[in-house]
């Protein structure tokens, strides 16, 4: 569920302190709305590519382009990847419409609430003294409304039905030898292979070392008395920084009551990290911002221009919009999943899903109902659709055909 997607944002900003040199994974998250929520900047469809708990390509229903996300997905994928992903992306988004129309049939549903379809699919490897990579494990899932539908067990293989209304679809796939193996080869070999490329790719870039930028500001504080002083650094690459609040060139520390967010990823592969203290609105001594960044020989000292914030405003106004810029991707994200934990929260489901024991979760999240091979005429078979089938080409020509585009086939059923 669209659920999901807020989760793998909050991961990453939980996460946001140190990257995992050892395990990397390469995850495909695609989110489907019955309809139209009416709520600018929300679609009926998006796709997005994350690795490492970083989303690095986009697309929507509105735009109807696949998109990179970062500057190292668009010089190294050339535009034929591109196009290949966006024709790729506008069949899944047709497949999902057909397959939301049959779980609502399905369910006994009306068009009067918004219903929401997901799937997810990636795989996650471990760095091996040689520094190659070893396959660990694979996600494959569908989810509706919130429930998971649908999910391939990767450890033994079988498809497995956590709720009823997903039966029907188990005994399908299960009878289906190619949509049966096609999820393991896709997990193990394609998705690892993919997932390889994208960490080359992503280390070249990363051997480029990026200074931060500083900024020193204050926002309105609870008591009208007080503001408070924030240092922030960001567009910085590695992740160590230092970061000193100063009161007269001594060095605040954390008995003054110094707050800090810790390190934290923005949206394009550099991180940003900001330090906060309360001071007194009257307190007229010098206050700076000292931020030192060893990799890029940065040592700066910004000095507070004293600028106060109007104190009839709200606390914790906006910071200025050139500091934000790097993280509005995972804001547009958080909207997106807003949208739907109200939907949940509608349907008295989010306490459950919020609530769930990780452990309860099945190590492979997958697909939701029986996918067909698309057919003669280029339509996407359904779920459910009797005669549907899969042709003698099945997975192998789906799956060629997706090694264009990286992000893998609705086991050979979304894809051409």
């Amino acid at each position: 569920m669209i659920l999901t997607v807020v989760l793998v944002v909050l991961f990453v900003l939980a996460t946001g302190d140190a990257e995992n040199r050892d395990r990397h994974s390469l995850t495909y998250i695609y989110t489907a709305l019955s309809k139209d929520p009416k709520i600018p900047g929300i679609h009926e469809f998006t796709a997005m590519g994350i690795l490492d708990s970083r989303v690095i390509d986009y697309f929507d229903s509105t735009t109807q382009v696949k998109t990179p996300r970062t500057d190292w997905m668009k010089e190294n994928l050339d535009q034929d990847y591109w196009k290949k992903g966006t024709r790729s992306r506008k069949d899944k988004q047709q497949w999902f419409k057909v397959n939301l129309d049959i779980l609502k049939e399905r369910m006994n549903q009306t068009d009067n609430d918004i219903h929401v379809l997901q799937w997810r699919h990636g795989c996650e490897g471990e760095e091996q003294p040689d520094r190659s990579l070893k396959y660990i494990r694979g996600l494959n899932m569908y989810s509706y409304d919130g429930d998971d539908f649908l999910y391939f067990d990767d450890s033994h293989s079988v498809w497995v039905a956590p709720v009823k209304a997903a039966e029907q679809t188990k005994r399908k796939w299960d009878q289906e030898q190619k949509v049966h193996n096609y999820p393991k080869g896709y997990l193990e070999i394609d998705c690892m292979e993919w997932l390889k490329k994208y960490l080359t790719y992503r280390e070249k870039d990363l051997n480029t070392t990026k200074k931060p930028e500083a900024y020193v500001f204050a926002n309105n504080a609870r008591s009208k008395t007080n503001v408070v002083l924030t240092c922030m650094a960001t567009g910085f690459y590695p992740l160590e920084i230092q970061i000193h609040i100063q009161r007269n060139s001594r060095v605040l520390t954390k008995d003054d009551d110094v707050m800090s967010t810790g390190t934290r990823p923005n949206g394009d592969n550099t991180y940003q990290r900001r330090d906060s203290v309360e001071i007194l609105r009257s307190d007229v001594a010098k206050y700076s911002c000292h931020v030192i960044h060893h990799p890029t020989g940065v040592n700066i000292i910004k000095v507070w221009d004293r600028k106060l914030p109007d104190p009839d405003d709200e606390p914790d106004s906006p910071v200025p919009v050139g500091v934000i810029e790097g993280v509005l991707g995972v804001v547009a994200v958080l909207g997106l999943g807003l949208v739907v934990l109200g939907i949940l929260y509608k349907k008295g489901k989010l306490d459950r899903v919020i609530h769930r024991n990780p452990q309860q979760l099945p190590p492979a999240q997958v697909p939701l109902i029986q996918q067909n091979e698309p057919k003669k005429d280029g339509s996407q078979g359904s779920l459910e659709s009797k005669d549907s089938g899969h042709s003698s080409t099945g997975a192998a020509s789906s799956g060629a055909s997706n090694r264009g585009s990286g992000d893998g086939s609705h086991e050979s059923l979304l894809e051409k």
